[in-house]
């Protein structure tokens, strides 16, 4: 994935989430983020946009950026968001993509930011578009969607403090259309690695299958139809992140 295909979702989703949120209306409960409606949902997006702006500013050494509250009233979270966006992807289309910046994720660029703003947008568009009873409606490119989940099983699953977490297994992710396979090994006390099977017969914990818009889901703690066989709990870890 280059940093244009990541460039051309990030709008492409942000387009579709715009449009979903002011269908939905700013008061509408969001059960995907529980606690939260449309506008706060708004705001948090909003939010994530300004960090990944500022983070562009800062080197690996630096600390994450504080984002400020979003506005209280729908309008202006809006106006805020359609700001923010367009700030965040001119920066991205023109900084040097593998400029060294501070992300969450180890090995921070523009170009890692780029593919994770995409995916906040894809996902939170996707919790608006059920909130709309539009979520079956909605199929993820596989090519995204698989992107989706090499993201969240590679860079994010690993975050935090995993040093009292007692997780122990393999669990294999398969999303046969977009030909793509990911094994995720847990061993207590340590951040869970992830990498490509080695072998087509090997015997794993758990198994999620499915087309990659279904693991997308899955992984990002989305109702989803991907089949998930052996330690059920175990192939939930990642979707609790």
């Amino acid at each position: 994935m280059d940093l244009d295909f990541h460039l051309d979702a990030f709008h492409e989703q942000a387009e579709a989430f715009r449009r979903a949120v002011l269908k939905a209306g700013p008061d509408v409960a969001v059960p995907t983020c529980p606690g939260w409606d449309v506008r706060q949902l708004t705001g948090h997006v909003a939010q994530a946009y300004w960090r990944a702006r500022e983070s562009l500013k800062l080197d690996r050494g630096g600390s994450r950026p504080r984002a400020p509250e979003a506005p209280a009233d729908f309008d202006a979270a809006l106006s805020w968001w359609d700001e923010l966006r367009t700030d965040l992807r001119t920066e991205l289309s023109t900084v040097d993509p593998d400029l060294p910046v501070y992300a969450i994720f180890a090995g921070g660029t523009p170009a890692g930011w780029s593919r994770r703003v995409a995916h906040e947008t894809a996902i939170h568009r996707l919790d608006v578009e059920l909130v709309l009873g539009q979520g079956g409606d909605l199929v993820f490119d596989p090519e995204l969607a698989a992107d989706g989940i090499d993201e969240m099983l590679t860079k994010l699953l690993p975050l935090g403090d995993w040093t009292t977490r007692e997780h122990h297994g393999t669990v294999l992710y398969h999303a046969a259309d977009a030909g793509r396979a990911w094994l995720v090994t847990y061993r207590p006390g340590e951040p869970p690695t992830t990498g490509a099977p080695s072998d087509a017969g090997l015997e794993t914990d758990a198994t999620a299958a499915g087309t990659a818009d279904a693991l997308y889901r899955r992984v990002w703690g989305r109702p989803s139809s991907a089949l998930v066989t052996g330690d059920a709990a175990l192939a939930g870890v990642a979707a609790g992140r």
